[in-house]
């Protein structure tokens, strides 16, 4: 037995798991490769892919088998700070149409989550729809787990309105 089966938080019974999927689609106004770019560039990615809180920290390193890792100090008034971490593997990339990746997140060194994510890049006349699927097993829920997915799709939607941002021309 490790550290992770018996830390705090974790359900006593390891088959108490719950999965779902989910969709959100966003049509942006840039091409596929200038949105394929803002996955691949760090500098870029930068701008829209953050982890709540402060002292984050980032790697990225963008190609099959490559990944990110993140970790950073979320604190909400009246409670005890949470140490979030972050870490993805790219498992398939198709340049200007798709990007695989699965991801792990811990807080407080609990995996609370892990997902299988398909982003795909439609262009559509000088403009992309994308299309963020994301497959995902939670292995320690909030509470009763009912805001989990809501939680989960939310944080998806409003990191893609800040890609859509960060595509945006400088001011």
């Amino acid at each position: 037995m490790n550290d992770q089966d018996t830390a705090p938080g974790r359900p006593a019974d390891a088959l108490d798991v719950r999965h779902d999927t989910f969709t959100v689609s966003r049509r942006l106004d840039a091409s596929p490769a200038a949105v394929f770019a803002a996955f691949a560039d760090t500098a870029i990615r930068r701008r829209w892919f953050k982890l709540p809180g402060a002292g984050a920290t980032y790697q990225h390193e963008f190609g099959v088998g490559g990944g990110e890792t993140a970790q950073s100090t979320f604190t909400v008034m009246d409670a005890p700070p949470e140490h979030l971490d972050y870490r993805s593997r790219y498992i398939d990339i198709v340049p200007d149409q798709r990007i695989v990746f699965a991801y792990e997140s811990t807080v407080n060194d609990v995996r609370r989550w892990t997902s299988l994510v398909t982003v795909l890049l439609a262009d559509e006349a000088g403009s992309t729809r994308l299309t963020w699927t994301e497959q995902v097993t939670f292995l320690t829920r909030t509470g009763d787990g009912s805001a989990d997915l809501p939680h989960l799709r939310g944080g998806t939607a409003l990191r893609l309105n800040g890609l859509a941002a960060a595509l945006q021309p400088p001011a």
